[in-house]
Formats: structure tokens, sequence, C-alpha cells
């Protein structure tokens, strides 16, 4: 695939998205010989992500700014190569939630993008107020942060991958565990083991987890959600703002698409 200089681009944004697809290239090779062959995949479709930014200026007639094409193309590298490939996320214990906070604040950048550029569009005789381009932002956002969970479920679910990651926790609080079999939660505190006994080849084997009880992926979907919203609610704000006074607040439009006049370049 040729990359093709258009004059929107600056240099520093070429060698952001050279140095990337370097980096990305070396990891197949790398992951290839070592016969990783799912993570080969994962790089494959992080090349394939890449080139999205670029569709979208092309077939879309949509421009994006440098800052945010930056940031879209770190962020699929940040989430796929570092993130999945070597790990960052049981690496680093804030990972995930670094990205899907900046996933919150870039999809309500998107999403107050296109709502003003209807609302100032002529063919669109609606006119929303300022707060209501922000709350439908929001909204937009938090659709996609959901949508992703959504996603994420089904590929535990049906594929048996640990996307929504399990954490270990010290209390339980189940109506489950009540051993009357009432409708009043039985709390189990300072659990300090745990011990799992399944079969596997018709032998029975066991897994002891140490200092707590096993959460299967509740914590890690409520808090992905929690962080998407405060993303959301940061950049709903900023477009506020910026909507009321665009001279100002001027910060704001490095993170929003905007359709272009001409196509000519």
């Amino acid at each position: 695939m040729k990359l093709k200089v258009n004059s929107k681009y600056k240099k520093r944004d070429i060698t952001v998205y050279v140095v990337l697809r370097f980096l990305v290239i070396i990891t197949m090779i790398t992951q290839l010989l070592r016969g990783n062959y799912e993570n080969v995949f994962l790089c494959i479709l992080t090349l394939v992500l890449f080139t999205i930014p670029s569709l979208i200026d092309k077939r879309l007639n949509i421009t994006l700014p440098n800052a945010l094409e930056t940031i879209i193309l770190l962020f699929i590298f940040s989430a796929e190569i570092l993130g999945e490939v070597q790990n960052f996320y049981g690496i680093f214990k804030h990972w995930d939630t670094m990205l899907h906070t900046i996933n919150g604040f870039l999809c309500a950048a998107i999403g107050f993008s296109l709502i003003d550029i209807l609302n100032r569009s002529e063919k669109f005789h609606t006119k929303m107020t300022p707060i209501s381009v922000a709350i439908v932002a929001f909204c937009f956002s938090m659709t996609v942060g959901v949508l992703w969970e959504f996603f994420e479920y089904g590929m535990d679910t049906f594929f048996n991958t640990d996307m929504q990651k399990d954490r270990i926790v010290q209390t339980v609080s189940s109506v489950t565990l009540n051993p009357e079999g009432k409708n009043k939660p039985a709390i189990v505190k300072n659990i300090d083991k745990t011990t799992i006994f399944y079969k596997e080849d018709g032998e029975e084997k066991e897994i002891t987890i140490v200092d707590g009880y096993l959460d299967i992926g509740i914590k890690d979907t409520m808090k992905d959600l929690f962080v998407n919203f405060i993303g959301a609610i940061i950049f709903s704000i900023l477009g506020w703002f910026y909507i009321k006074d665009r001279d100002e607040y001027k910060f704001a439009e490095k993170f929003m698409p905007k359709m272009r006049k001409s196509t000519t370049l």
C-alpha cells in the first residue's frame, strides 16, 4: 500500500504514521517467527485500521484535524499492539482505563462535530441549541462505549476470550449465597482464597485463587463505562463552550472532523 501525501498532512503526522506502521510490521514478523498467529492477525488488523482516517478523508469528503488523526493512530497502536500483543493491559494496571477515557473523549468529539455540521448547514432546517448538541454528543459517545462492551461480552461468551478482564475481590454480596434462599444478599468478607474444582478429560483438577474471589468481568465493564462517561462529559462541556464562542475555544477544533468545502487540494 502506497502512502499518498496530500497538502493537508504535516510532516509530523506523516512521520507518526510511517513510524507506527514500521513498528507494527516488525512486531508482525516477530510474532510470525514465534508462531503466535493470533498476534499476527492483530497486527494485520492494526494495519487495516490505520487506513481508516485516509478512507474517511477520501470517500466521505471529511477532513480530520491533524491532532485528531495522530491521536487515532496512537490509540489504535496502543490498544492492539501495546495492549494486546505486548500485554500492556496486564503489565500496567490503568492502561485499559486510560484508553477507555480517551475513547469517550474522542467519540464525543466526533458526535459533536457531526451534529455541528448539520446544525450549520442551510439544508438542515431544525437548529439545535448548544446544550442540545452537547447532550447528543455525550449520548453518542456513551452509545459507542456500550456497544463496545456488548462486543467484549459476546467475544468472551462465544469465543472464550477474556476481553472483560476478571478481577480478584475480597468481598462478595450475593443473594445466591443466602443459605435460606431469601432475597437478601449474603455478605462474605475478607476472602483469603478460593478453590475451583473442574474436570478435564475425565480427570478432576483444581485451581486455587489466592487473596480473594474471582469477579467475572463485572467491575471491569462498569469501570470502562464510567471512565467513558468522564471522557464524554469533558468534551461535551468543552464543545458547549466552543459553540457559544468559537473564537475563544478554538482548542476544541483540533478534535472535530469537518466537511471540506472543496475537494481540490
